[in-house]
């Protein structure tokens, strides 16, 4: 079972999904997820703060330098959506994720851009080809293929997240 799960770090839905979907994954050990963070409210979008763009960039600089990402996860959604950092400064970043990756090397690659594409891309894959439109929300590959979309201002449940596993 291969399916994508996308979220976005400043939403406490997203914080709730992810969390379920974690606790879940041990009855289904054949999972293979292909993380796609996402920005709710991509830029130029005012209004919507903080945009997450250098947290999803973040996300690949970490699985770059082999870092927990299950630590890292945690830290940015505790971080983001509870704390309510400013994650539009990378040095906050960097801060956050102090013990998960080196933080000169995590600058490094962020302030070069190497990952900056991937913003636009993963926002164009939920959006544009998924019709994503709540967050988090799960795909597996194919047109009649299983999908669980959250609901504005409710989020998925755990039946609702688990029904979807189930018919993967």
């Amino acid at each position: 079972m291969k399916f994508q799960f996308f979220y976005d770090y400043e939403c406490p839905y997203c914080k709730k999904g992810y969390e379920t979907l974690v606790n879940l994954l041990p009855d289904y050990p054949e999972a293979e997820i292909e993380w796609r963070p996402v920005e709710a409210h991509p830029r130029p979008e005012e209004g919507h703060r903080p945009h997450t763009d250098l947290c999803i960039q973040a996300f690949y600089i970490a699985e770059e330098l082999g870092a927990n990402m299950a630590a890292f996860n945690k830290a940015l959604f505790q971080a983001v959506s509870i704390e309510r950092r400013d994650v539009e400064k990378g040095e906050v970043i960097a801060e956050i994720l102090k013990g998960i990756v080196d933080g000169e090397k995590f600058l490094e690659i962020l302030k070069n851009g190497k990952y900056a594409s991937r913003v636009d891309e993963n926002n164009d894959l939920a959006y544009e080809k998924n019709e994503v439109w709540f967050v988090p929300a799960f795909r597996e590959p194919g047109s009649d293929a299983p999908r669980l979309d959250a609901k504005g201002g409710v989020g998925v449940s755990r039946e609702e997240l688990k029904a979807f596993l189930d018919r993967c």
